[in-house]
């Protein structure tokens, strides 16, 4: 019964994950229900063990229908997992608290931006070309991997609106974008916690292969229904994560 509703959970997750990121929202809390008696470390590696594949999915689904900048993805993905790497090292040096409470802040901002800008992501108009815009994105990877390894709620939706706000892309070319550097990010961090025991793969595989057929669905509804669709997906996953965010930081 277990196995069957963190598999459940983990599809849910992976469709939610393709569209916009968010995906840790659905089956982080999934787990800890689940298994409260569970170490919370073992947890996050087994939630990375299950995401990477829905994640690494999703970004081949997109990659084969939308236009992708490889030149500037790849080395923004080598940053992401360097990043991630750095924080899920940090992580077991310093304290989180700070951005527990500071998150939720940042969140409805980010909301607030998106409301109040109403043609945000609707057209897909890079900024940058060539080194500019590989630079622009390997500080997006390195900044939101760091981020990932050290906290980790609410990348994939960070990533997809620094590639809408400031590298200038619709919110579909920003979400495929995000899910390579997603993927890079995941690994690192999945590395770790394997290399120190703490990933059940007996659930890991299950939950993987959950993962993917619902990355496969959101792929498809995000393809098929365009750019104004993921924004509105981005927009619920947001208010939801400030919710969930804000009630950790401020209400336990």
């Amino acid at each position: 019964m277990e196995l069957l509703l963190v598999s459940l959970a983990s599809l849910l997750a992976g469709f939610v994950d393709a569209i916009v990121g968010g995906g840790g929202l659905i089956l982080v809390p999934a787990m800890f229900a689940t298994f409260p008696t569970a170490q919370p470390a073992t947890l996050f590696g087994v939630n990375k063990s299950a995401s990477i594949w829905g994640t690494a999915f999703a970004s081949w689904q997109y990659s084969r229908r939308v236009q992708l900048r490889w030149a500037a993805l790849w080395p923004a993905a080598l940053a992401g997992f360097a990043g991630s790497w750095g924080g899920a090292w940090l992580v077991s040096v310093i304290s989180q608290d700070f951005l527990r409470k500071a998150l939720p802040l940042v969140l409805l901002a980010v909301l607030a931006y998106t409301l109040a800008k109403k043609d945000l992501g609707r057209s897909h108009a890079p900024r940058y070309a060539g080194a500019a815009e590989t630079w622009a994105m390997a500080v997006v990877g390195l900044l939101l991997g760091f981020y990932d390894g050290f906290f980790g709620p609410g990348t994939g939706s960070f990533l997809v609106f620094l590639l809408v706000r400031w590298l200038g892309y619709d919110f579909l070319h920003a979400s495929a974008s995000a899910k390579l550097i997603n993927t890079a990010t995941n690994l690192a961090a999945l590395i770790l916690f394997t290399l120190k025991g703490l990933v059940w793969w007996h659930f890991a595989l299950a939950m993987g292969a959950a993962n993917v057929l619902g990355s496969l669905l959101g792929t498809r509804m995000a393809l098929k229904h365009g750019t104004g669709f993921v924004r509105v997906v981005f927009i619920a996953v947001v208010s939801a994560l400030i919710l969930k965010t804000g009630y950790d930081a401020f209400m336990h």
